[in-house]
Formats: C-alpha cells, structure tokens, sequence
C-alpha cells in the first residue's frame, strides 16, 4: 500500500459509519435494541469473509469499508446496556464496550505477531460469528418493550436481567420506574410534577419536535456532542490505530510488537479500573482528572519527542500513563454519559446525532493523523493533543454534570437547573 492507502486503510470505516449511523438511530426504535445489535454485527462477518479469500488492496479496503457498517455497535451496545442494568452499577456496564474494544486490539496486536496473516483473518473471522451467536439468547431491553406497550415482555425481560421469579417485588418495582421515565414531561421536574397532578396527557410529537421543546435534551446533546470531540481529538486513537510507526518514532530501541501488545494491555488494564471507578468516583472527576494528566502526558511526550531532553525509556512511561488517562476519562465517560442522560422518547435521535458527530471527528484525525506527522512531526502533534486535553478538563469542570446513580428524569432536571 500506498502512503494515500494506508491513510484509507485506516479512516476508510469511518466514512461508511459515517453514512449508516442515521439509519442505526431509527432501527433501534423499529426493531429494537437486540435486534439491531445483531444486524449491525454482520457487516463484521462479510468484511471478515473477503479479507480472507482475497489479497487484493482493493478487496481489503472495500472490506474496511463494509466493516464500517458494524461500527454502529459503539451506539447500540451502550444504550442497550444502559436499559437493563440496575443504576447503582451502570457506569461500569456501560463501559464494557470500550473494554472489549480494548481487549479486541489486544488479541488483533497478538495475532499479528503471532500467526500468519491468513490464519489471523480466518480467527476473526470466526470470533465475528461467535459474537452474534452469544446475542441470541439474550432478552430486549424492558424499556423498549414498555414503549411498544408489550408489559408482559417487559416483565420477562426483567425477570431475566435480575435473575428472579416473574412475581417478584422487584419486577413491579422496575416496571414502575420504567412508567415513570416513560411518563416525564419534557420539561418539568419530578418535583414539579408531583405537585401538579392534574398534568394534561402529553400530545404524541416528532421526536425534532421533542428536542426543539426540551431544554435539557438540548443542553445534554451539547455536552455529549463536545464529550465525544475530546475522545477523538485527545489522539489517542490516532495512536492506537497508527501504532507501528508511532512506536517506531517514539521507541525505535524497542521492537514495534512488543510496544504495541504492551499499550494494548495497559488499554485493557486501565479500562477496567476505569469502569470499577466510573461508579465510586463519578463521571465529573474522572473526565476532569483525566483529561489534565492526559494534557501534561502530551506536553512531556511532545517534548521529549521534538527535543530528546531523554532517554527513550521516558517515552515509554509517558505514552503508556497518556493511555491510561485517556482511558479513565475521554475513554470511557462520553460513551457512558451518552447512554444515561437522554429520556427514552429521544434517545434512538440524539444518541444517533451524538455518534454521527463521533464518527466524523474519529475520520477526520485518522486522516490527517499521518499527513500531520510527515508535516509538522510527531512531536508537535502531539502539543496539539494536549491543547485538546487541556480544553476538555476546562469543558468538564463548567459544563458536565455528575450524573453518578442517578435515573435519567433526575438527570434532566440537573441540565434544566444548571
């Protein structure tokens, strides 16, 4: 390949994720949660399939292309999660997927320095196959089931979530939460509602509508919207998915495999502390914290790359602690808070412009991410990740609120207040 392919290569699933998300927003509310999981996990299988009878540059970059499609997973999974845990462990749920997608770089990196390129594609190709099978068995999200008016699935489906008989206490207990989220207004609080009893019945509107009408969902789409900017644009990403030359620059004293294995690891590592932490310290902090430690990692690696005031060890330490910061915040909590904060009426919307919006921004660092670095270096690169940082800290501590534990009509009536 090409330099101009690689760059495809590596940004080319973001353009058709880019174009599939819309649709990703409307099949959550016209199939379900599950369901969509499961269709949107099949271009993986075909992308998969082609990269594994062909070595045409063509043929894989048409797949990357086709694997973008499954992209749509990063939205789904997070919503569905979000739908059937209990709230006192939801942040550390939600986090999952970006824990999986830590632990899928792992195993591709080990793979890669493992097995033969042949044998690697036919392993994914049957882990892709594997992971829509697991799906199966698995119940929809009660909250969905509630909004098509299917209360006797919605008691099943519960049941099954929290391991109890169908006649149980805690099933009336989260069917009533369920109507009662379904039942907010769009703009009252539940204070307010509950000193106003004679609440009119809410007219059916378009879900544009909704978001025209409501402040709160207004505000959280600005926050979530600016949450996944920082995810993108703190560079990380870039990193990950560039790693060998990025390690070739920053650690030549080290072979490429092992560094990326070991940043795989510690992504994996640093995730699940994550997730652990997402629902004892809170989602403010986190993001707060993190993004800061992230901007000084930047600085000192941008540094320390441009100038070489060290020895390389240094930049090891640094890009590994750049890792795990990331992950403790840009990493994890815009998925997090994206899954929480929307009411059920217009969350397959919102949540879809919030991951549209993602996709863009991850296309647009992935492409110019080696431009960028034959141009200006990877060091000053790397200045500019920490202005990011730097500006999401800032960001985070004004305008993100802590929505640790808390059921999303609770949530709303934060954005509304603040």
């Amino acid at each position: 390949m090409d330099d101009n392919e690689i760059a495809l290569f590596g940004s080319f699933s973001s353009i058709s994720a880019i174009f599939v998300t819309p649709f990703s927003g409307f099949l959550l509310d016209r199939i379900g949660r599950k369901n969509s999981c499961i269709l949107f996990s099949l271009p993986q299988v075909i992308a998969w399939l082609i990269v594994s009878i062909s070595l045409r540059v063509e043929a894989v970059l048409g797949a990357m292309f086709i694997s973008g499609f499954g992209g749509c997973i990063l939205l789904l999974a997070p919503v569905y999660v979000s739908e059937f845990c209990q709230e006192s462990v939801r942040g550390m749920m939600t986090s999952m997927s970006m824990i999986s997608y830590g632990l899928g770089i792992l195993v591709s990196y080990l793979l890669g320095g493992c097995l033969e390129y042949q044998t690697m594609t036919y392993v994914c190709l049957s882990m892709s196959v594997l992971g829509i099978v697991m799906l199966w068995p698995l119940k929809e999200s009660p909250l969905h089931l509630m909004k098509q008016n299917l209360e006797e699935d919605a008691v099943e489906a519960v049941a099954f979530y929290r391991r109890v008989e169908i006649d149980s206490k805690v099933i009336t207990q989260e069917i009533n939460a369920i109507k009662r989220v379904l039942s907010a207004d769009i703009e009252n609080t539940p204070e307010e509602e509950s000193l106003n009893p004679n609440t009119k019945t809410k007219e059916k509107i378009s879900k544009w509508q909704f978001l025209k009408k409501s402040r709160s969902t207004r505000r959280a789409l600005f926050v979530a919207l600016t949450l996944y900017s920082a995810t993108m644009f703190q560079g990380l990403v870039g990193v990950q998915v560039y790693a060998d030359p990025v390690f070739e620059k920053a650690l030549p004293n080290m072979p490429t495999t092992v560094s990326c294995v070991i940043l795989a690891i510690v992504f994996v590592l640093a995730g699940c502390a994550a997730a652990y932490f997402m629902d004892i310290a809170g989602r403010r902090p986190l993001m707060i914290y993190s993004s800061f430690t992230a901007g000084i990692c930047c600085v000192v690696l941008g540094t320390q790359i441009h100038l070489h005031w060290g020895p390389h060890w240094i930049t090891g330490i640094f890009v590994y602690t750049f890792c795990i910061a990331y992950n403790f915040g840009a990493g994890t909590v815009p998925y997090v808070f994206g899954a929480e904060v929307f009411l059920p009426e217009i969350k397959s919307l919102v949540s879809m412009l919030s991951m549209e919006w993602a996709w863009i921004c991850n296309f647009i660092i992935l492409y110019i991410f080696t431009p960028l670095v034959a141009a200006i270096g990877l060091g000053p690169v790397f200045y500019i990740f920490a202005i990011v940082c730097f500006a999401s800290a800032i960001f985070s501590y004004y305008f993100l609120p802590e929505t640790k534990g808390l059921p999303v009509d609770v949530i709303q009536t934060l954005l509304v207040k603040n």
